[in-house]
């Protein structure tokens, strides 16, 4: 199976590849947004995986199907970035994360209060502006 994984970062690929040792599938990496200009690259490939930023629009669904896909996998819990209607008219499968953490949720809305409240945005741009000078 080969897919082509779209808005990637280097810490995706690592888990990635760390997880696709026990399958071997063939995994393809872009940095750039799943887009209408890039909707091209996906062509060859049956799964294409994005993110919350992708925006696949009814005319982005007819050409990965026209390329192949025959799944689009989002790394994130939200779809309304997907034209569902098209994709099941184009017989393409979309799956999604179902939640998140709710103690990792929690957990970020502490440590973002604790940022504001220790006035660390302040600290951090101080420290910034100085090696930089």
């Amino acid at each position: 199976m080969k897919i082509a994984f779209f808005d990637t970062k280097p810490y995706d690929k690592e888990i990635f590849d760390l997880v696709n040792t026990k399958f071997g599938y063939d995994l393809k990496y872009f940095k750039n947004h799943l887009s209408p200009e890039s909707v091209l690259m996906a062509q060859g490939y049956d799964v294409v995986c994005i993110f919350v930023n992708d925006l696949v629009s009814e005319d982005m669904v007819k050409k990965l199907y026209e390329g192949g896909t025959r799944l689009i996998a989002l790394r994130c819990s939200g779809f309304n970035n997907v034209d569902l209607e098209s994709a099941q008219r184009n017989n393409i499968k979309v799956c999604r994360v179902p939640a998140y953490s709710p103690e990792s949720v929690a957990e970020h809305t502490v440590a973002m209060l604790l940022t504001l409240n220790r006035k660390l945005i302040r600290l951090i741009t101080g420290c910034v502006s100085k090696i930089f000078r």
